[in-house]
């Protein structure tokens, strides 16, 4: 028996999410493994769990290590559980931050002003019927 320590999706349809286990290489890719190892999120390129003492086990009794879970695993190393290599967060809008009264009073303000001011020409023809 072949054993392979390799990623299941276990992640919906768009969003990818991967269990790193221990299993047989006449398995299919989801199907019945030997140990449950980490799992891995793409989308946020983070490591949710890892167990390197496992990894460890199984690579003594023989398993080998695909080519994603060799880079997984380097990156634990450097990195270590979910720092550094964590996806940058992105800032909200400043529109959108607009969740106090005060706030949305303002900005209220400010789109009924540009309303109430007439364009030049008109007050120009204003100006000069005086």
């Amino acid at each position: 028996m072949s054993v392979k320590i390799r990623l299941a999706r276990i992640g919906k349809k768009h969003v990818p999410f991967f269990r790193i286990v221990a299993i047989d290489t006449r398995k299919k890719r989801d199907g019945q493994n030997l140990a449950n190892l980490g799992t891995y999120d793409p989308i946020g390129n983070k490591l949710v769990q890892f167990n390197q003492e496992g990894i460890n086990e199984w690579v003594s009794k023989g398993a080998q290590l695909t080519d994603t879970v060799e880079k997984l695993q380097k990156m634990f190393k450097l990195h270590g559980l979910n720092k550094a290599f964590e996806a940058p967060k992105v800032a909200p809008k400043k529109e959108a931050a607009a969740s106090t009264p005060e706030m949305k009073a303002e900005k209220a303000s400010k789109v009924e002003a540009p309303a109430e001011k007439k364009p030049k020409k008109m007050a120009e023809e204003a100006s000069s019927e005086e």
